[in-house]
């Protein structure tokens, strides 16, 4: 395995082309929601928790689109396994909290954007702590979580994936 000298996002499972298992699933789309297995390495000194999430900076809503937000991560986790953003499944570190994305939701909702569109980019950032909990609670909405992110975020780094469909 290759060394890594700096606090690294991986997975097993991205690629540069989102593949249809992490895709959201509707009427329209045939993907099946399944969130990706993500592990990280090297966390800088004084991480106290990690926070982990997954953006859409080109969602045609003036503001982006948060597919999946989860903190209070505890600071011993390196990994989160594939479907971990599925509530029902329980396999989520615990205490760890899955809070409301823009599909109004709490757990992961896969890459879905509009017909057309040209392939949008899905940004997965972990975020190392510097404290054990954020003190938000599963129905913040993503705008407060991400504010209150960067006030304990010590490091931070992302992985981008991109989907689009025609």
């Amino acid at each position: 395995m290759k060394e890594y000298k700096s606090f690294t996002l991986l997975s097993d499972e991205l690629e540069g082309q989102c593949p249809m298992k992490h895709v959201f699933k509707n009427e329209e789309l045939h993907g099946e929601n399944i969130s990706p297995q993500l592990s990280w390495v090297n966390a800088p000194e004084g991480t106290e928790s990690f926070a982990l999430t997954v953006y859409d900076p080109d969602a045609p809503t003036g503001s982006g689109w948060w597919h999946w937000i989860i903190f209070d991560i505890p600071a011993e986790t390196t990994s989160l396994e594939s479907d971990a953003g599925n509530l029902r499944k329980k396999i989520a570190p615990a205490m760890s909290i899955q809070s409301l994305n823009d599909y109004l939701t709490h757990g992961y909702g896969g890459p879905c954007p509009p017909k057309g569109d040209k392939p949008h980019r899905y940004i997965f950032t972990i975020h190392a702590l510097n404290t054990r909990s954020i003190g938000l609670s599963k129905d913040a909405n993503p705008a407060l979580v991400g504010f209150v992110l960067n006030q304990y975020t010590i490091a931070k780094a992302s992985l981008i994936t991109y989907f689009g469909r025609k």
